[in-house]
C-alpha cells in the first residue's frame, strides 16, 4: 500500500477474529501511517466511513432528480455524479468524521 500511495491513506478493517488478534494488530500499528485499531471502531460498522454519511447523500439528490431508466443509465449517473464532486468536498466530509472520533490519524 506505501508503494502505491506513499502515507496518504488511513487502514481501515473489518474486524474479523483474525484481524483483530494481538499480532496482526501489533504489526498494522507498526505498518500502516495511520491505522484505526479495532477499539477505537465502533461494533457490527466496518463499512462505516465518510461516504455513508455525507457523500452519498449528496449523490442521491443528484443521481434521483429525474426517475432512473435502468441500470445502465443509474451506472452512468453514478460515475458521472462522483466524477463531479470536488475533492475538496470529500476532504471536508472525512475531516467531519475524523473530528466526531471515530477514526485517528
Amino acid at each position: 500500500m506505501r508503494r502505491i500511495s506513499g502515507d496518504t491513506f488511513v487502514f481501515q478493517q473489518d474486524s474479523a477474529p483474525a484481524h483483530r488478534a494481538r499480532d496482526t494488530v501489533q504489526l498494522l500499528h507498526q505498518e500502516t501511517p495511520a491505522f484505526i485499531s479495532p477499539d477505537l471502531w465502533p461494533p457490527n460498522s466496518p463499512d462505516l466511513n465518510p461516504v455513508d454519511y455525507q457523500i452519498w447523500g449528496l449523490m442521491q439528490q443528484h443521481l434521483y432528480k429525474t426517475p432512473v431508466c435502468d441500470t445502465i443509465d443509474l451506472k452512468k449517473r453514478l460515475v458521472d455524479t462522483w466524477a463531479s464532486i470536488p475533492q475538496c468536498v470529500v476532504d471536508k466530509a472525512v475531516d467531519q468524521w475524523t473530528s466526531i472520533g471515530y477514526a485517528h490519524a
